[in-house]
């Protein structure tokens, strides 16, 4: 295929089967534990899939059409996000060895440095995301291994990228991110240095809040070809009806993101107008503090944001959470319906001293603007 044609149209024909005499227009889903072979010496062949736990035609295609969105050499794929971040790093990481973590982490990602790889006797340090070039002076002689995630998860810092995968290349450190939030659309990391690509293929991918996937991109071959053999070792595997349900949800993702993303950013535009609300929190808005670093390095945004409300108890947070009708309450984003969710209980503590209020994060789905202003409007008149 024509390396010059839109992602719509990549997206549309890459990983399909040639046409023929009444082929499908996708690759149908091969269900197998045992493969079979005609020879013997065939069993043994590294050039061949001997086991059905190595994936299936679906899962080529899915791996494909993830390394052409991240412009990488190669994807892994996993049953969740968390796997697809955690065995890359197990990839890279020994005892005795040092890992960077961003302090504005995704909680899964950090309670696992912070818990499995420190039984590992790995040591974990958390710096501030907008260290910039400045985590040269973090990096210590076992460094291994800088985990990004830009922007952070509940809080929406945006990292200086390009100057943080320099200092690491400079040092010989592994660089991995997070990029989950820009669904690899609007945030193009590996062409900015950074070794590792990861998603939750979970949210924009599968689209409808009904399976967990994960796929992480790499951009050079030696990285590539060590994970996919810690993969191998640990057990990883995911459905071939997983894998076509995440392919199924990549023809459509482009027009459904851009719908999600121009919500979003109207919706924060909207709630900075109100008294209710303190700060929003979404890179992509003029008032953002890294709006600038955004802009730089992002082609546009994403469906997630928060917003500070003005100074109330818990007991009303909740209380407004409850109240939104069209706003599900619930984890994840990235599927056709909106969500919302209350987020001081996770807030780490040197975030939390500098917020003036609650925190309170959206997720905007396919509904429209207007509903769910309104929406939030009446839930909000019923607190203030």
């Amino acid at each position: 295929m024509k390396n010059d044609l839109e992602r719509d149209t990549k997206f549309t024909h890459l990983g399909r089967p040639p046409a023929g005499l009444g082929t499908s227009v996708s690759h149908p889903v091969t269900r197998a534990s045992t493969l079979l072979f005609e020879k013997a010496e065939d069993l043994y062949r590294n050039d061949i899939r001997g086991y059905g736990r190595h994936g299936t035609a679906v899962h080529d295609s899915l791996a494909e059409l993830f390394t052409e969105l991240e412009q990488g050499v190669g994807t892994l794929l996993f049953p969740s996000g968390v796997a697809a971040l955690t065995a890359p790093v197990l990839s890279i990481v020994k005892p005795g060895d040092h890992v960077l973590l961003t302090d504005s982490a995704y909680g899964p990602t950090r309670h696992f440095c912070m818990t499995f790889l420190a039984r590992m006797g790995v040591e974990t340090t958390l710096y501030d995301p907008h260290v910039g070039a400045g985590i040269s002076d973090l990096i210590k002689e076992n460094t291994s291994l800088i985990l990004l995630e830009s922007p952070g998860s509940l809080t929406f810092e945006i990292q200086d990228v390009p100057a943080i995968a320099k200092a690491a290349k400079a040092k010989g450190v592994t660089t991995l991110i997070d990029n989950t939030w820009s669904a690899g659309l609007t945030l193009s990391p590996l062409p900015m240095g950074i070794d590792i690509s990861v998603h939750a293929a979970t949210k924009y991918f599968g689209g409808h809040s009904d399976v967990m996937y994960g796929a992480a991109i790499f951009a050079d071959e030696t990285r590539f070809k060590r994970a996919q053999m810690t993969a191998k070792q640990l057990g990883n595997a995911s459905s071939p009806d997983d894998a076509y349900q995440i392919l199924r949800g990549f023809r459509t993702v482009l027009p459904r993101f851009r719908q999600q993303e121009a919500t979003s950013l109207a919706l924060a535009e909207w709630l900075m107008t109100r008294d209710e609300i303190q700060q929003v929190l979404h890179p992509a808005v003029t008032d953002h503090p890294d709006h600038a670093l955004w802009k730089r390095d992002f082609t546009g945004g994403g469906c997630l944001f928060s917003v500070v409300l003005t100074p109330l108890p818990e007991s009303d947070v909740i209380r407004f959470i409850d109240n939104l009708n069209l706003f599900g309450i619930g984890y994840s984003y990235g599927g056709f319906e909106s969500l919302a969710i209350h987020c001081d209980p996770q807030l780490r503590r040197n975030c939390a001293e500098e917020l003036t209020g609650p925190l309170v994060r959206f997720a905007c789905g396919l509904e429209a603007i207007t509903d769910l202003k309104s929406d939030i409007e009446q839930s909000l008149a019923s607190i203030f």
